[in-house]
């Protein structure tokens, strides 16, 4: 058998669906690593930049086999640096503040049950996603995939737990994890409102089919929920589009300060 047809016989992930996944990880990471040198105690600073450094490791390697499919120059620098707004695919949770809308218990920019719960409802999400797309028809977004789930099977740990603590804790501690559930809860919607590129993915076999795995991600966060008695809000109401291209007004304010060095000086080398 002729090995470069066999080679390109493999299908390829759409480059929309690899920026989605990237969009999600790069964003995010930008927003844990606001804690550094801000963490409530040393070891939890520590945790969550390495959080961080664990999310942008994996928007690299999605950011480079995204530029490697693209073409026309791209790479990871351009697809993280110089793209705009509307051009990024990341769920809109991702892109929450720390203190988001309005939080009665949040005091000052960094509200810790806030960040604890978004990484508690997003690795709940990427501990099934990555475990799937190991069997991707994409070989590199399977390789990629499972040295993420390594990576977000801690992340999933570190704030499930948090999360117990808070809500089993304080009556203060419980009010702040319960308001920030109420808050991000309904953000979660968009995981299962399928948009085009995850459904070209779930089409060549590259994607996952999101809307099977709902199932078994309302019982992580059910089962995390009644062991920090918390109560889960009613699903309904706005459903966020982050994933198609239209964000919340906070993600500009993230990719100005994220992107303002390498916009400066673009030419710039280390």
């Amino acid at each position: 058998m002729n090995t470069l047809n066999t080679q390109h016989s493999k299908p390829n992930a759409p480059v929309d669906y690899l920026l989605h996944l990237a969009d999600n990880a790069l964003i995010l990471g930008q927003r844990n690593a606001e804690w550094c040198g801000h963490g409530p105690i040393l070891e939890e600073d520590i945790a969550l930049s390495n959080n961080s450094l664990d999310l942008i490791g994996q928007a690299r390697m999605l950011y480079q086999h995204a530029a490697s499919l693209q073409g026309a120059g791209a790479t990871e620098d351009t697809l993280a640096y110089f793209r705009d707004v509307p051009d990024f695919k990341n769920y809109t949770l991702c892109e929450l503040p720390h203190t988001p809308l309005m939080s009665a218990t949040a005091q000052g920019d960094r509200d810790f049950a806030m960040t604890m719960a978004r990484n508690f409802l997003y690795s709940s999400l990427m501990v099934l996603v990555w475990d799937q797309l190991q069997n991707s028809k994409d070989t590199q977004l399977a390789a990629i995939a499972a040295k993420s789930l390594k990576e977000v099977r801690y992340h999933l740990r570190h704030s499930r737990d948090w999360l117990v603590r808070l809500g089993d804790g304080t009556d203060e501690s419980h009010a702040k994890a319960q308001s920030a559930i109420d808050q991000l809860l309904p953000y979660t919607q968009e995981f299962w409102a399928s948009s085009p590129h995850e459904a070209a993915a779930l089409a060549n076999g590259t994607g996952v089919d999101l809307a099977a795995l709902q199932k078994d991600w309302n019982q992580i966060v059910q089962d995390a929920l009644q062991e920090a008695t918390l109560q889960r809000p009613a699903d309904g109401g706005f459903v966020p589009t982050g994933k198609q291209g239209l964000h919340s007004e906070h993600l500009g304010f993230v990719l100005a300060e994220m992107q303002s060095l390498a916009r400066t000086h673009p030419q710039a080398t280390w």
